[in-house]
């Protein structure tokens, strides 16, 4: 985190922007506050504020410019209302519609995770009981499929001409065909998070994991949510068959395939969405090498000799 600040000492744009917004939040009107700058998002600013007078900190996330094109603000905060109930998040505090401002709980002593954690058979167990808790939850007010996603940035991929690889045809006939497949046994559709990057997940020090940052929560294909952990995760082919029978508490070779199968689309959606938001992110962050990066790891599967095969389990 960045130095903590009272309010009234902001110098750079961001730190300005900051306490306007606190200043909006009817509950702590008229109470000195002091924050610091949360490093880590990629489509956001994070901070940390805390206000006399209370016992624990909270966390500021004021939505980044043009995230409106890819969130439903609404149904993120349902769903981080949701995940607090099932014990697998924290509590909201504070939500605004309009602006999209939201103040939760800052869980004090957890870190952010890391790829390291999550070689740790502990972690990865309890994070896969997690997504079935999460799971469970009743249905979101929004469904948006993996492939309504992928989709959706592909045309505004095309609206911002944005930057695509040389092969990004032969790409999307792999990705249409992976939709062919699933769809044709039907999609098992349940409340999703959607976004698994290392630092949306929470280590206390005794190894309980939270979810952060409920963003792209919607009612979504099952096997993606965990097919696109499991990708960011870089896990092996024998740990992704254990976490297909810890999940489904069954052994089937559909179990895996399909995760494999999403693991790929997911690359691809992602490199779409980085694709966009190298376009109209105001963020210092390298969206296109972030969208290379992920296109060359679709391939990694969608090119495998086995491509066809997975999809004939699905």
């Amino acid at each position: 985190m960045s130095e903590k600040l009272k309010f009234g000492q902001a110098r750079t744009a961001a730190e300005k922007e900051a306490e306007a917004m606190i200043a909006t939040i009817p509950l702590f009107a008229g109470r000195p506050v002091s924050y610091s700058m949360v490093s880590g998002g990629l489509s956001n600013s994070n901070w940390r504020f805390e206000v006399d007078g209370d016992t624990r900190p909270y966390f500021l996330k004021i939505p980044g410019k043009g995230s409106e094109l890819f969130i439903n603000r609404k149904a993120s905060n349902q769903a981080a209302r949701l995940a607090f109930e099932r014990g697998v998040g924290a509590e909201v505090v504070y939500f605004d519609p309009v602006s999209g401002l939201e103040v939760t709980e800052f869980l004090d002593g957890y870190r952010t995770s890391t790829n390291v954690d999550f070689l740790d058979s502990e972690i990865w167990g309890r994070v896969t009981d997690l997504y079935r808790e999460f799971h469970a939850c009743p249905p979101l007010m929004i469904t948006r499929t993996i492939f309504d996603m992928t989709e959706e940035h592909i045309e505004q991929a095309a609206e911002l001409k944005s930057s695509l690889p040389a092969d990004f045809a032969v790409l999307k006939a792999k990705y249409d065909a992976a939709k062919r497949a699933f769809t044709a046994s039907g999609l098992d559709i349940t409340s999703c998070f959607n976004d698994p990057m290392p630092g949306n997940f929470l280590l206390s020090p005794d190894n309980q994991v939270k979810l952060i940052d409920f963003e792209w929560a919607s009612n979504n294909e099952r096997y993606y949510d965990l097919g696109v952990w499991i990708g960011e995760m870089f896990y092996s082919e024998a740990v992704v068959e254990e976490i297909a029978r810890r999940y489904f508490r069954s052994s089937s070779p559909q179990h895996p395939a399909r995760l494999t199968v999403m693991r790929a689309v997911a690359d691809f959606k992602w490199a779409l969405w980085a694709m966009v938001q190298e376009r109209i992110s105001s963020l210092d962050f390298d969206y296109h090498k972030y969208g290379a990066w992920k296109f060359m790891r679709a391939r990694l599967f969608m090119d495998d000799q086995r491509w066809t095969n997975w999809l004939h389990l699905v």
